[in-house]
């Protein structure tokens, strides 16, 4: 056996990045010869903690871990999600559905829309929404599971993902993080001690003065970044000339009958406002620019727009949209809020977590810390932010608004180059690119583009090899089956009842 293994994590922060890593680092490292995971938190420090929305690839992180779906949903209180809803980003009144999954049927080799846009050309009035399940089913509240059982209907693949309850969420995974032989240790970091020579850290100290000593160090402390930023100065990339949202208002509020599997966005005078359908409440916020409104405006506005009562005052957050420069310093590798922030425009916040941990997993490291796995990680990490940044971006640039100096920077503000390329290829050809592995699919830049009101000029000539009529009549065949498959499906409310995964109903049948 080599001698030169890692024995000892220590994670800086809890919240959900800390018990993330925490649990995944338990369940995939924990038989690791002679190693012990350590995750210090602080009781008086707060976490972010407001309602949490996320996108499909939750669930393999999910099924990494082994967790049980349904006691998973009922204990972190969450609804279900198949895609987000973007009210007044073109201009007011206008609204489209970014759905998980795909639309329609590819034909004759090439992508659905093609065909779409051939409809269009056509004089087919009927928007790209009515091709995908997530749409139709999503604004109509219903869900149901995937049935592979069906491979002739849209339901095979219907993708999705989950809205829930993020301090419930740290909360579930800490216990099995905890049940797996991770220790917690309650504690204030006070200081950070580094090897005089190489830099490396190698202890914390506590406000009691004991000190936690280890080989490996993963900042999860937020925006602070207490030793990625505070200690080893990584730097920052500030990206806030093309994401100027610097400021959020978050409040939870009573839940309405309205609980679409869908999480919402409606953008406002000087940002956008977020609705996540919990199963025991409704989480809102208000991300906005505070060069644009004060704060008190923007808290006006966020409880003047809730569907039911707030339950809480609204809570302020502060960031700045970018990343650090380098996530992995020396033997400290930050994950979460400390690697960086991106508004939640597109839910991407806790998927950000998860392929921190998982490139850590793939580049775990052994105490010589080699530097050419560490620059490797630092780069693809900086891209997934670039690609990231790129589709928000995209909302942004691609709008009507003019109704105020917020949406007149942003409307005018030319876009990053690699964006343009992306917006220009497909307004000319009709073709949609993914470079390399980003994370959004052809599928996602097709419906924000589409969703945002850019129209491609051409399609594939393929398409033309379907007389007009025949590609008219296709197009009516695949709606009908997403309409019929759609109006089958439960309602969520429903689902979750009789599926076992309602909350409530649970904690009833528990009392009697």
């Amino acid at each position: 056996m080599r001698d030169d293994l890692i024995e000892k994590v220590v994670i800086v922060g809890g919240g959900t990045a800390g018990w993330m890593t925490a649990a995944a680092m338990a369940k995939v490292l924990g038989q690791m010869p002679g190693l012990t995971i350590e995750l210090i938190e602080s009781d008086e420090i707060g976490t972010v903690g407001v309602g949490e929305a996320t996108i499909p690839q939750i669930n393999l992180f999910n099924a990494l871990l082994g967790l049980d779906e349904a006691d998973f949903v009922r204990s972190t209180n969450a609804t279900y999600k198949l895609g987000i809803e973007f009210r007044d980003w073109v201009h007011s009144g206008h609204r489209y559905v970014h759905p998980f999954g795909f639309y329609g049927l590819d034909m004759l080799g090439v992508e659905f829309h093609h065909h779409w846009l051939k409809g269009q050309a056509l004089a087919d009035p009927h928007p790209l929404g009515d091709y995908s399940l997530g749409v139709v089913a999503g604004l109509a509240g219903r869900f149901a599971h995937p049935r592979p059982d069906l491979p002739n209907s849209p339901l095979s693949r219907i993708a999705y993902a989950f809205q829930f309850d993020a301090s419930l969420y740290a909360k579930y995974l800490r216990l099995l993080a905890e049940s797996s032989g991770v220790r917690r240790t309650e504690g204030r970091i006070v200081d950070v001690v580094q090897n005089g020579e190489t830099g490396f850290v190698e202890a914390v100290v506590l406000q009691d003065g004991r000190q936690i000593a280890g080989d490996l160090f993963i900042d999860c402390s937020g925006f602070r970044g207490l030793l990625i930023e505070q200690k080893l100065g990584a730097g920052f990339e500030d990206w806030s000339k093309w994401l100027p949202c610097d400021r959020a208002m978050a409040v939870p509020c009573a839940l309405s009958d309205d609980q679409q599997p869908l999480t919402r966005s409606t953008a406002r005078s000087a940002g956008w406002q977020w609705r996540i359908p919990l199963q025991h409440r409704t989480g809102n916020g208000y991300v906005y620019s505070s060069a644009h409104i004060s704060d008190d405006e923007a808290a006006t506005i966020l409880l003047a727009n809730l569907d039911g009562a707030a339950l809480a005052d609204p809570r302020p957050l502060r960031f700045t949209a970018g990343h650090r420069k380098k996530a992995w310093v020396k033997n400290v590798v930050a994950i979460g809020l400390a690697g960086g922030f991106l508004e939640p425009l597109e839910s991407t916040s806790i998927h950000l977590i998860q392929t921190g941990i998982a490139r850590l997993m793939t580049w775990f490291p052994t105490q010589s810390f080699d530097q050419v796995q560490i620059d490797r990680y630092n780069r693809l990490t900086v891209q997934e932010y670039v690609d990231i940044r790129d589709f928000l971006v995209l909302h942004y640039s691609a709008t009507e608004r003019d109704d105020s100096d917020f949406w007149n920077y942003c409307r005018t503000l030319e876009p990053p180059e690699s964006l343009a390329n992306k917006i220009e290829i497909f307004r000319r050809t009709g073709r949609v690119i993914r470079e390399h592995e980003e994370l959004f699919t052809e599928t996602s830049w097709l419906a924000v583009m589409v969703g945002q009101g850019i129209r491609a000029e051409a399609y594939h000539p393929v398409a033309d090899m379907l007389p007009d009529a025949e590609t008219l009549n296709r197009l009516n065949h695949i709606r009908e089956v997403v309409a019929n498959t759609a109006a089958s499906m439960p309602l969520q409310r429903d689902y979750l009842v009789q599926s076992g995964m309602s909350a409530a109903t649970m904690a009833a049948a528990v009392q009697a």
